[in-house]
């Protein structure tokens, strides 16, 4: 049950009530807002309803609340209501709820925060689509973190999520690629070559020379012309970057369902065909030889090139004809998560996407801003072509997969993020990760130390009322909460609400911990905050779980 929602219909119910014994048409009231407090004396919901519907009504919003409080206040969900000028309603949940809310928890287990729909929505989720011209870095590794998470989220509020990879594997850099891999091939022979100045400069290109020369010699052998041997060697490097690619992203317990190649896109006609579908839209024209498609229709600031004077198809030809074979798939829901370089592109995109159709609102470009990783309090440089660069699998030998994927997260990917690799590899509190682990495993360690005490949990001996003190029941808030955390996260795409839900979670539980003892001469207490610590166990795996990072037993 998602409570915010629950406590929306009480008052919303309410309202309703309070306007038919007036006579009021129901269909003019307001719709029943349900916030956050700044703070939690003023509730644990509020609602500024009262004063919406004022006018309506005709009553004074402190009437208007103080009726309401008579309708909703005592029992199931809502303990508490206070109404305060000049006119907002706060809720307090009740101690009832929390408590057998605790019971869900422990019997929904691993399922406890899944929501469900009654119409499941099929969504793509685009991310990383790295260019397939070496190993992928730690701005990758972040998209991957983030992409993942989101789907995750997605998939945790009831929809269906495919995930997709979209390789970059044509055009001038595959060319180039290539071209820079039959160099060191050559060099590996003995022969004496200049090395292409705009080459790609990396070790990596070394190791897939070497690796065509061990594993293809003959086939490269009997090509006759140097540009046959360069388209050669460029798709033999593709094939071995994007295989070092998936294999850092499933160590990264990141897995897709989908490789797009947009070589197959020219290959089997599409990009020709996609652009005879915008003509027959009349959103092509033609100006000095090149094609246009009118973006300055659909909010661009330009109308843009999607065919040279040449005849060859831009990148955006290209992209809008991978965008439509998205359409035909028949998904609900298109989410792109996008480097720090090509916000310019938003627009242009989401033009072609309302050009051929697409609701715009079910077609999200999200931008996963710049990472830079911090050492000793300076920046360490990358740079993919002159081979001077941290890559994604250095970063997961260094700090490990937990702690990558969530530092990246937990904050907004709309933010830049200074990756602090003297922080990452700490083991204390001071490194997040280790904090919210640790809650977990003290959790665990307390249900080993209950064991071997002799001690039987039973979490239907627990007692209500000795869970009526500040640190038990701002716990129990949190964990009622999970849901809707869930929901409101994958609502807004913003998967670094839950580090900062979950850092609630393991601030709440440690101060728990330090106030109330657990295992006691007390079986009545024993048993009730044994069964406050295994809700608190089970949220927290759930939601580390959620984010791709590990809940360990035992630190």
């Amino acid at each position: 049950m998602i409570l915010k929602d629950a406590v929306r219909d009480l008052v919303e119910n309410a309202v309703k009530d309070m306007a038919g014994e007036t006579g009021i048409e129901l269909s003019t009231l307001p719709e029943a807002k349900i916030e956050y407090p700044r703070d939690e004396k003023f509730g644990d919901y509020s609602t500024p309803v009262a004063m919406e519907s004022a006018k309506i009504l005709r009553k004074s919003p402190i009437d208007i609340g103080t009726m309401l409080k008579t309708h909703i206040e005592g029992g199931g969900i809502i303990g508490d209501v206070e109404v305060v000028k000049p006119g907002f309603v706060n809720i307090f949940i009740s101690l009832d709820f929390l408590f057998e809310n605790l019971k869900t928890i422990i019997s929904e287990g691993d399922n406890y925060g899944k929501n469900t729909r009654e119409n499941p929505r099929n969504i793509n989720i685009e991310f990383v689509s790295a260019n397939p011209t070496g190993p992928l870095n730690v701005v990758s590794a972040r998209a991957a973190a983030v992409g993942d998470t989101l789907a995750n989220l997605l998939e945790a509020s009831g929809d269906r999520v495919d995930r997709e990879f979209y390789v970059n594997d044509y055009g001038n850099q595959v060319y180039l690629l290539g071209k820079s891999v039959l160099f060191r091939y050559r060099e590996l022979k003995g022969e004496k070559v200049s090395f292409p100045e705009n080459g790609y400069h990396g070790e990596y290109i070394r190791d897939i020379a070497a690796w065509i020369a061990g594993e293809h010699e003959d086939e490269i052998n009997a090509f006759e012309t140097e540009e046959e041997m360069i388209e050669y060697c460029s798709d033999r490097a593709v094939e071995y970057n994007v295989n070092g690619q998936k294999n850092d992203l499933e160590k990264f317990n990141v897995e897709y369902q989908t490789w797009f190649h947009e070589k197959n896109l020219h290959k089997d006609g599409k990009v020709e065909d996609t652009f005879s579908y915008l003509q027959s839209l009349n959103v092509i024209y033609e100006e000095e030889g090149k094609q246009l498609f009118r973006a300055t229709d659909y909010g661009d600031d330009k109308d843009r090139v999607v065919i040279r004077d040449d005849g060859r198809p831009t990148y955006l030809m290209a992209d809008i004809a991978y965008h439509l074979t998205k359409i035909k798939r028949q998904y609900d829901l298109v989410i792109d998560i996008w480097g720090p370089d090509h916000h310019g592109y938003i627009s242009r995109l989401v033009g072609a996407m309302q050009a051929m159709g697409y609701d715009e609102n079910k077609f999200r470009i999200l931008i996963a801003q710049q990472v830079n990783l911090m050492m000793e309090g300076e920046a360490v440089k990358m740079s993919k072509r002159l081979g001077k660069f941290s890559t994604m699998e250095d970063l997961i030998d260094e700090v490990g997969v937990d702690v990558a994927r969530y530092f990246f997260v937990m904050r907004s990917m709309e933010s830049h993020l200074d990756f602090d690799l003297d922080l990452a590899r700490r083991q204390s509190s001071e490194n997040p990760v280790f904090y919210l682990q640790y809650a977990h495993a003290r959790i665990c360690s307390i249900f080993r130390e209950a064991e071997t005490r002799g001690i039987t949990y039973a979490p239907e001996k627990a007692v209500e009322s000795m869970l009526n003190n500040q640190e038990s029941i701002s716990l129990m808030k949190l964990l009622a909460r999970f849901p809707e955390e869930i929901r409101d996260a994958a609502v807004t795409c913003e998967p670094h609400r839950m580090t900062t839900y979950l850092m609630r979670l393991a601030q709440g539980y440690h101060k728990f911990y330090t106030e109330h003892r657990v295992l006691s001469d007390d079986l009545k207490a024993t048993q009730t905050y044994l069964t406050l610590c295994d809700a608190v166990h089970i949220v927290m795996k759930n939601g580390l779980h959620i984010l791709g990072v590990s809940a360990p037993e035992k630190m």
